[in-house]
């Protein structure tokens, strides 16, 4: 009788996992890497202010770096009001397809990050990258979407000025156009990785369990809000929305830092 009379803020909240996936490959040093690295520490508290007023839903944050092979930053996701960002570093090449492979296996109900399967929200994958994969991310890509975590997640491109392979973005979002967003400049970068977490967690915070709420509603509606922020931030105006974009707003400039 006591379980079932208990009060309603003692019941266990569902877990939203956010996953930042990083390049940090040697062509993200300088201006890239260090405004990625604070953009998303100043990211965190509001993450963290969204867990706290939920009360049906947890945030929690795992970072997977990739160059030459991948790393976790933490073994294990960890609750927004603990995680620490740990500032990249970038040097190597782009093992994408190594990133896909990681992230296949720790989306697993038994061995990986997502043992509580019945308690958890459909989770929030955000790709940062600004190159071309040096390993074959196409064919891990196929296998990892055959994982049903991958096919109910939210998922977000950002691409990283001119030189990204939007192609490569466009399959990892399942060829949502509009889930790739490109950026031109150190500011821009900033500016969006706090609005495309921001709204990603809004909305994927609202959402049930996977397998019960539709995936395809989610996505088109993270990115209605993320395309209205951009449209109310006048500075926001060089972003590229798709990865269709023939004629780029902006140019690369990544020497303001």
């Amino acid at each position: 009788m006591g379980k079932l009379n208990a009060p309603i803020d003692q019941l266990p909240r569902r877990v939203l996992t956010v996953f930042f996936m990083i390049d940090t490959s040697g062509s993200m040093a300088g201006g890239k890497i260090s405004s990625l690295n604070v953009a998303i520490r100043d990211t965190l508290p509001m993450l963290e202010r969204l867990s706290s007023e939920n009360t049906d839903t947890e945030i929690k944050i795992a970072a997977l770096q990739f160059a030459s092979g991948c790393d976790w930053m933490y073994p294990k996701p960890m609750p927004v009001e603990d995680f620490e960002w740990n500032d990249l570093e970038a040097s190597g090449l782009t093992s994408l397809g190594a990133a896909y492979q990681e992230l296949h296996k720790k989306l697993s109900q038994t061995t990986g990050f997502m043992q509580e399967a019945n308690a958890s929200c459909a989770p929030v994958m955000i790709l940062f990258s600004d190159g071309v994969p040096t390993d074959d991310a196409k064919h891990s890509l196929e296998h990892l979407r055959g994982n049903s975590w991958y096919k109910a997640a939210i998922k977000i491109a950002v691409a990283i000025g001119d030189d990204a392979n939007k192609d490569v973005l466009k399959e990892f979002v399942n060829n949502h156009s509009e889930a790739v967003l490109t950026v031109h400049n150190v500011e821009d970068l900033k500016k969006m990785i706090y609005i495309v977490s921001v709204t990603a967690s809004q909305v994927a915070s609202k959402g049930v369990s996977v397998g019960v709420d539709a995936p395809e509603s989610r996505q088109d509606e993270v990115m209605q809000d993320i395309k209205k922020a951009i449209k109310k931030d006048s500075s926001l105006k060089k972003v590229d929305v798709g990865a269709d974009v023939d004629d780029n707003k902006g140019s690369d400039d990544w020497t303001n830092w």
